[in-house]
């Protein structure tokens, strides 16, 4: 293992890479990487970065966001398998005429979507600034948000505003169980709740703490209490139990006894991948260049609205 620790670091130094990581990536690969962080924070360290080449650790609509913003850089993801339930759920041939049917509707589309939903959109956001970017639209505009219902159902409880929805969920974050949080608590009185807006509202209303994984890793960080269960994907915990060692992290277990806290596009993902894709500088993200301006866009927008 150590062998592929310095032959992706060689690599790096080679290729003049930057590896970008998603908190929900496996350890291994967190630790590789020259940025960690939630969607928001990997889009400006993409929209940022001098590297040329990029290695996105995370999941495609990822890496194609990180496309969109530097079209003269070669952009690489380990395992182009490695999708979205949000992303496949929503697909522009469907989208297009829910937009359609909207007329006059500002269109906020969460991240998790594809390159041809972007660009039907917009305002790009994430669950680290959703409630922001809707903050800064005028009161009597009306809005779409998409594709993440429980997403949109949070935000529009802390804004006040009414918003059509697009009926989408993230297939790890609806797993969750109230019943079994409530076992959880029982068993550990002392610990707080902290849940990612993606979970069902009655797995909301439980929380201590609702936001995005940075947003819920800093809560843990800064809080007084030393006990957490944590209602979002677990690859969470690595940088959590860095950063508060002597605090207890307890992942939240989905509603049956196998690994759903866990994404299965994001584990695709392993170090060994990772090693290959910079070796043979492949899988690469490409795009028409038509749409990759019709994305920029609202991610543009997104990133000026959320400074």
């Amino acid at each position: 293992m150590q062998d592929l620790f310095e032959e992706i670091g060689r690599l790096k130094r080679e290729m003049n890479a930057i590896i970008l990581a998603h908190y929900y990536q496996e350890p291994d690969i967190q630790d590789i990487a020259d940025v960690i962080g939630d969607s928001l924070q990997l889009a400006q360290a993409a929209a940022k970065t001098d590297a040329k080449v990029i290695v996105f650790c995370g999941v495609h609509f990822m890496a194609e966001t990180a496309k969109i913003l530097n079209p003269g850089k070669l952009v690489l993801l380990p395992d182009l398998a490695a999708g979205c339930s949000l992303s496949d759920g929503c697909p522009a041939s469907l989208f297009e005429p829910f937009v359609r049917n909207h007329p006059g509707h500002t269109v906020i589309t969460y991240i998790n979507s594809s390159a041809a939903v972007k660009a039907l959109s917009d305002v790009i956001c994430t669950s680290s600034n959703a409630e922001k970017i809707v903050r800064q639209l005028p009161a009597d505009r009306p809005i779409l948000f998409a594709p993440d219902q429980h997403l949109g159902r949070f935000v529009m409880k802390q804004t006040g505003r009414d918003m059509v929805l697009w009926p989408g969920a993230c297939s790890v974050h609806v797993t969750f169980s109230e019943r079994r949080i409530i076992r959880l608590k029982a068993e550990h009185p002392e610990a707080l709740v902290l849940a990612h807006p993606e979970c069902e509202e009655p797995v909301l209303r439980l929380a201590d703490h609702i936001g995005s994984t940075t947003s819920i890793l800093n809560y843990a960080v800064n809080s007084p209490a030393s006990s957490f269960i944590v209602a979002t994907e677990a690859g969470i915990l690595h940088q959590m139990k860095k950063a508060a060692p002597h605090k207890t992290f307890i992942p939240a277990p989905p509603d049956n006894g196998c690994s759903c806290n866990e994404c299965p596009f994001m584990r695709l993902n392993t170090l060994e991948k990772v090693y290959r894709c910079m070796r043979d500088r492949q899988p690469e993200i490409t795009m028409a260049e038509d749409l990759r301006v019709k994305c920029l866009v609202p991610l543009q927008r997104m990133l000026e609205m959320s400074a």
